[in-house]
């Protein structure tokens, strides 16, 4: 798609044409330049509606050098528009101080997706949550006095305009807006406020009608949008997040708005502590399927990339990988079938555009949760229908129009020509493909590690500069430039105080407002505690040996982000605020108002450990499993393309640094429900790395052993094909014709297309079976209507090439149509590889 640029004059004729009123939004610009304006069916470019397809990808969120790719990628998928948020905290983190180089530079990414023939939605907030650390509110904010955020307060109300006008100032000049003939088709103010406005009460109206005004004068030339914001003031678009916008969402109030989904969540961002968890490329696809029948013209997936939370970005307890249940993973690597699914599920929405966007829309039940959606333009002989299943257990045949059709449970069959399915989103026709990590040889070379230990040094009372009666609250301490703190003091014990009997230990409770800690008793390790993502506070009990005379107490107090999401979010807490002994002779002593330190950071942070250099630190041959040590190693790049992984497995708690490069925070030590942490394998994008001695560094806060970590590569070389002779055929066998739906071959029977990445061929058929084969891509099983020659045919016309197509049907296979139990579905693995080249090649 190209931007179309027309004299104001033109675009004015064409809007006259189409009768959209000014009170519809119509946006009318005092220079040439695209129009962007709507009415009730869509958005609309120099009065011509569209469909919009539109993907997340945060551009913080990756390096800067695959931005390109990512936009291809996304593009190749089917998407037109890319979205992403604007992060106030990285551009401003410092009042007064900006940041838009590397992976900030929110014009180059911008200017990105107008090089690949793209438009692009800009979410300027500028509190965007996005399981961003603080929402994307810089820390600062916290301290301007009286401040009140998001809500009808001076000081964040002044503090905010400056920030938005800046934002929309810098894409002005670098003119990319659309009414500057630059990608950019939507702007957002706020984000998901409704819930908010129900807090703050009028105060939260005056807000968000204050706010709206504010976006719209900025004069940016397209329309705003606010996302869960039913009642979005002036002319300001309302938008859907969730996952079923077409049937849990009325659309605006106000008739003349469109409706748009700004937010279809592909997976489920996961925190620490969670188990897996995906979201099927059918239910994706079904739910937008649904948007679209019930007149929606935009989805946005959320995440189409979600990328890495690198260094502290994560919110409280958000783990590093971000939605890598996306259509393209944490690595950029295409997740199938969900990112084919929806390129198909485009293409087939793509082909009753006309229908969609100019049709009349009715409604036809067709029985116990099934019904059909219409959009037909009669004098043009244009039709569409949607089939829908809203059955989640049973399939079902229904009759529409005379003839029967076949729908599976929770389904949605699209008939490009009210006749002929060009799309059913449970019958998945792409290809699937499985994630492989395979072990590089960097492991084990050169695997010599250093270390250097803040526990020798233990810090006491004695050596704090900043003391009070009670312990500090963390955050305004650390003030986001770190997520450790120290808090000490000391007690003295009488004989007479120890207990008395031998029976008798002494237990230690220390409360926190969160997030996790490290206690220390005279300066030995004791024990560790951690609160979760629903419950962030947490006691930590642990029996402690004291002795007579001074007993030192130190807590190292850390924490895992900033909360994103709330009223009063700078008022949240977190770090120490009580401590007791129980089991004295004397009872149980408080110790909450004993006289307490407080350093904040740790000396490794200050001395710059973490650097590639490796700072001003004496580092010394490595004893493992010991708390509070900074550990670090030298290796090569691993050999060709593959994305580079480093698997945590054997570690703790702490972050994880290579070349200085800050990677995430892990926690390897933190079990979900089903044994395992919740993330163990970190992404080194390979922008990071060197050809040869690459610095990896750790901070470990409870103990592991470096030495048993591993350096992977990561594939997604094993492709797959599970298709039903009973499928429709691919969406790819229609195009349109003079507004008519016409097959492009006389053949429609079902095909399996196998692909392998590019610069690699199929090696290898690994399975293959017609019949009734059972399993998931790399655990297939054969069924006991099994065909011995599919195998052999699939190699036949597979071996050797980067991709092939297969036609799936019993008369090529020699399946039994009558044998017991058949679903006649072709399963195949293949295995991609570069081709090795032989020596006189």
């Amino acid at each position: 798609m190209s931007l179309l640029r027309v004299r104001l004059a033109a675009a004015v004729a064409v809007l006259a044409v189409v009768a959209v009123p000014l009170v519809a939004g119509a946006y009318n610009m005092t220079k040439p330049g695209t129009v962007i304006s709507y009415d009730r069916r869509s958005l609309m470019v120099d009065g011509r509606r569209e469909l919009f397809f539109s993907g997340s990808i945060h551009y913080p969120r990756s390096p800067y050098h695959e931005w390109g790719d990512l936009i291809a990628r996304a593009k190749e998928g089917g998407l037109n528009v890319i979205e992403s948020y604007v992060f106030w905290n990285v551009h401003e983190p410092e009042m007064g101080v900006y940041n838009f180089e590397g992976r900030y530079d929110m014009i180059k990414f911008f200017k990105l997706i107008q090089e690949h023939d793209m438009f692009a939605m800009v979410r300027i907030g500028p509190f965007v949550q996005a399981e961003w650390n603080h929402g994307g509110l810089p820390y600062w904010l916290r301290e301007v006095p009286d401040i009140i955020f998001r809500t009808d307060n001076e000081p964040f109300k002044k503090l905010m305009q400056k920030f938005v006008t800046l934002i929309v100032n810098k894409l002005k000049d670098a003119k990319l807006f659309a009414s500057q003939g630059g990608p950019i088709i939507l702007a957002q103010i706020e984000n998901e406020y409704q819930h908010m406005e129900a807090a703050f009460k009028a105060n939260g109206t005056r807000y968000i009608q204050w706010a709206a005004k504010m976006a719209i004068d900025t004069g940016t030339g397209v329309p705003w949008i606010m996302c869960k914001q039913t009642k979005a003031p002036h002319e300001v678009i309302p938008t859907c997040n969730g996952r079923h916008c077409g049937d849990t969402w009325p659309g605006p109030t106000d008739k003349t708005k469109p409706l748009l989904w700004t937010e279809n969540w592909t997976a489920q961002y996961r925190v620490f502590g969670d188990p897996p968890s995906q979201r099927s490329a059918e239910d994706i696809a079904f739910a937008v399927a649904r948007f679209f029948s019930v007149g929606g013209t935009m989805v946005n997936y959320y995440m189409y990339h979600g990328g890495t939370n690198f260094g502290r970005t994560g919110a409280s307890f958000v783990m590093p990988r971000y939605y890598d249940e996306a259509p393209l993973d944490e690595f950029g690597m295409y997740k199938e079938p969900k990112w084919g699914h929806l390129r198909d599920l485009h293409q087939a929405l793509r082909l009753c555009k006309k229908a969609l966007l100019w049709g009349k829309l009715s409604t036809q039940p067709l029985g116990n949760l099934y019904e059909a959606r219409l959009f037909e333009i009669p004098d043009k002989n244009v039709c569409v229908a949607f089939l829908s299943n809203h059955n989640t257990k049973e399939d079902g045949t229904v009759t529409f129009r005379g003839q029967q059709y076949f729908v599976p449970r929770r389904s949605v069959s699209i008939l490009g020509d009210c006749k002929t399915v060009v799309f059913s989103t449970q019958h998945v026709n792409s290809q699937h493909n499985q994630r492989t990590f395979h072990f590089s040889d960097q492991t084990v070379q050169n695997n010599v590690w250093e270390m250097y230990t803040e526990g020798d040094v233990v810090p006491t009372y004695k050596l704090t500069t900043v003391r009070t009666q009670k312990p500090l609250e963390s955050f305004g301490m650390t003030k986001d430039k770190t997520d450790y703190i120290w808090y000490t003091t000391s007690f003295k014990l009488d004989p007479e105080d120890m207990p008395s009997r031998h029976d008798i230990v002494p237990v230690m409770e220390v409360s926190s407002h969160g997030h996790a800690m490290v206690l220390f008793i005279n300066g030995k390790f004791v024990g560790a505690g951690h609160g979760t993502k629903m419950n962030k506070a947490f006691t930590l009990e642990k029996p402690v040996q004291v002795k007579v005379g001074i007993n030192h107490i130190s807590i190292l107090s850390s924490t895992l982000g900033m909360q994103d999401s709330g009223a009063y979010l700078e008022h949240r807490e977190a770090g120490v605020h009580s401590v007791t002994i129980q089991g004295l002779n004397a009872g149980t002593l408080d110790l909450s108002n004993n006289g307490w330190g407080h350093i904040v950071g740790l000396e490794g942070e200050r001395k710059q450990a973490q650097s590639e250099k490796g700072g001003d630190v004496q580092w010394l041959p490595a004893v493992f499993d010991k708390p509070l040590t900074w550990y670090r190693r030298r290796f090569d790049m691993p050999s060709g393309e593959d994305p580079v992984v480093i698997d945590l497995n054997p570690m703790g708690k702490g972050m994880l640094f290579v070349n200085g490069e800050g990677l995430g925070r892990y926690w390897s030590s933190y079990k979900h429900a089903l044994g395992r942490p919740s993330q163990y394998l970190y992404h080194v994008p390979r922008c990071f790395l060197k050809p040869t001695g690459n610095v990896l560094t750790i901070f470990e806060e409870e103990g592991g052993k470096p030495d048993a970590i591993m350096i992977l590569t990561v594939k997604r070389d094993n492709i797959c094909s599970f298709i039903s002779e009973k499928n429709p055929g691919h969406v790819r066998s229609w195009e349109r014709k003079d507004s008519q739906l016409v097959a492009v071959s006389n053949d429609l029977k079902p095909r399996a297309v196998l692909s392998c990445p590019e610069k690699k061929t199929i090696q290898q058929v690994v399975f293959a079976s017609y019949g009734n084969p059972l399993g998931i891509c790399g655990n297939y099983t054969v069924g006991n209507c099994h065909t011995p020659k599919a195998k052999e045919l699939v190699e036949k016309a597979c071996v050797g090439k980067r991709s092939c197509e297969l036609v799936v049907s019993h008369e090529v296979y020699g399946g039994d149509v009558n044998c017991p139990g058949t679903t006649a579905t072709l399963a195949v693995q293949a295995k991609c590889s570069k081709r090795q080249r032989t020596a006189d090649q």
